[in-house]
């Protein structure tokens, strides 16, 4: 839609050097998106993907796990005097038989780029139990090798990012490391449910083969998005947070964390990581 990046005049500041210059930003505009008509949340966004950011979400959400249970989405009238479309509000429509929450004012939710969904009332309502439990038979197996080249590979798939300097990133990458999609947003969450909304569009959940990439931290809420995926392992470049170890260890992920260079934490499911024989040690 041509609505991703802005450009802005700035004063540029260099060694007490004043000039001005245009800059260009990435653009962040709300999305809302309604189910069957009836409006479910607003989230924060860099356009584009949209469709596929909605689908994500309804994923993490318990609502769709298939392509068949999706019957469309499309753009609807936004909120402008004049009623015209601003593609700002996403409407899916799912396929009849398929189970949908109660949609009441208690329920809606409002996501932003920073924290997701802050809507949830407590840690069961966000517990949501996938139709896509994490089931990667054999059992997948990388090496630290492969997972310390993943940050460098995703960064150079960041078109966006080289433009602006202010986009997360999430990659799906296969048991060697070979780059399946990436996708870039204003918030890491919604670089996921794009993801994962592509996956469902394209019939590939479960995603029980792969590695999801995240730039910056492993929040509960991406590791409890790669478990509705059902993906096996979720590494990011920070830290995890002590709810996303707890969910990745209930559920038989395996999460990785601080993936800097050839460093890197393994918080829980080890068992896929191929570690040398002697490697580890109390």
């Amino acid at each position: 839609m041509g609505r991703v990046t802005e450009r802005r005049k700035v004063i540029r500041i260099r060694d007490g050097a004043v000039s001005t210059r245009p800059d260009t930003l990435v653009a962040e505009e709300p999305l809302e998106i309604r189910l069957n008509g009836k409006p479910l949340a607003i989230t924060m966004r860099t356009p584009g993907d949209d469709f596929a950011l909605a689908a994500g979400f309804l994923v993490s959400e318990g609502v769709l796990a298939a392509a068949s249970d999706l019957r469309n989405i499309v753009y609807c009238a936004g909120a402008t005097a004049d009623g015209s479309n601003t593609y700002n509000v996403a409407d899916v429509t799912t396929a009849p038989g398929v189970s949908v929450p109660d949609i009441t004012l208690e329920r809606n939710v409002y996501t932003t780029s920073s924290c997701g969904l802050c809507g949830k009332a407590s840690l069961d309502a966000v517990r949501t139990t996938t139709r896509h439990p994490i089931a990667d038979t054999p059992p997948l197996r990388v090496t630290p090798e492969l997972l310390a080249g993943l940050p460098d590979r995703l960064r150079a798939a960041q078109r966006v990012f080289d433009r602006t300097g202010g986009l997360h990133a999430a990659a799906l990458f296969d048991e060697h490391g070979g780059l399946l999609d990436v996708r870039e947003d204003v918030g890491r969450h919604n670089a996921v449910d794009k993801l994962v909304g592509r996956a469902l569009q394209s019939g590939d959940l479960p995603l029980s083969r792969t590695v999801l990439m995240v730039s910056g931290r492993a929040s509960f809420e991406l590791a409890q998005k790669a478990v509705m995926a059902g993906i096996p392992v979720l590494a990011a470049v920070s830290a995890p947070s002590s709810l996303a170890v707890d969910l990745a260890a209930e559920t038989g992920m395996t999460l990785v964390g601080f993936l800097r260079g050839s460093s890197m934490n393994v918080y829980a499911g080890e068992e896929r990581i191929a570690l040398r024989a002697a490697a580890v040690r109390a």
